[in-house]
């Protein structure tokens, strides 16, 4: 059985991470189900495992939030529904690669529901929209632009971190940070690709698509 929690408002970041260690160790222990967190946060920036800090350009505009996930730069904020995932990986097949996988199916299936085709890039993390109504790259290819963000932390086999998909956060917010990395591709959101929809349509769409991607635990 998999929990849901959705939380109104804005959840401080140091608070989200306390919660999702303690239910993944109790988790781990048996004590506790699986969960699915819904959450937004206020306007911060996190440092995965693997950040950059010449990726940080305006260290002094948001709060800066030193991460355990994989990755590196990424913002946070109202308007983005993080989703943290607090799963037994271990008891889901014990292969981390494939959890990264279905993470990716997963928002991509979401995204599908609202007719947006989302895809992953060799060698760029997250999931990616080609925006055909911008001009043409020089290359002659369309321009993408990221519109989810992956980043996991296992620990006794048991995930937290996740997924954040961007609904209508404002964009020029991620400007104080090189996002993952990537410097040569842009970050869009739904309501940015011309789409009304709301956070309320996305968790919907979230657990909708959920079960059909991650089904049960063996």
């Amino acid at each position: 059985m998999v929990e849901w929690i959705i939380s109104d408002g804005l959840t401080e970041y140091d608070a989200a991470v306390a919660f999702m260690e303690a239910r993944a160790s109790a988790i781990a222990a048996g004590r506790e189900d699986e969960a699915v967190w819904l959450v937004e946060h206020p306007p911060l920036y996190t440092a995965g495992t693997s950040a950059r800090i010449e990726d940080l350009t305006d260290p002094d505009r948001f709060p800066v939030h030193p991460s355990k996930r994989g990755g590196q730069y990424t913002y946070h904020g109202p308007g983005q529904r993080v989703a943290y995932v607090m799963l037994d990986v271990g008891r889901r097949g014990r292969d981390v690669r494939r959890f990264v996988h279905q993470l990716e199916s997963w928002v991509i299936a979401t995204l599908a529901a609202f007719n947006v085709k989302g895809e992953i890039r060799d060698g760029r993390v997250g999931v990616w929209v080609a925006r055909g109504d911008k001009p043409l790259t020089a290359t002659g290819e369309p321009q993408e632009d990221k519109i989810a963000a992956i980043g996991i932390r296992l620990r006794k086999w048991v995930s937290f971190h996740g997924v954040s998909i961007n609904v209508e956060p404002d964009l020029e917010h991620f400007s104080g940070i090189v996002p993952c990395g990537i410097t040569d591709h842009g970050v869009t959101s739904l309501v940015d690709l011309g789409l009304p929809v709301t956070m309320a349509d996305l968790d919907v769409a979230l657990r909708s698509q959920f079960d059909a991607v991650f089904g049960e635990i063996d």
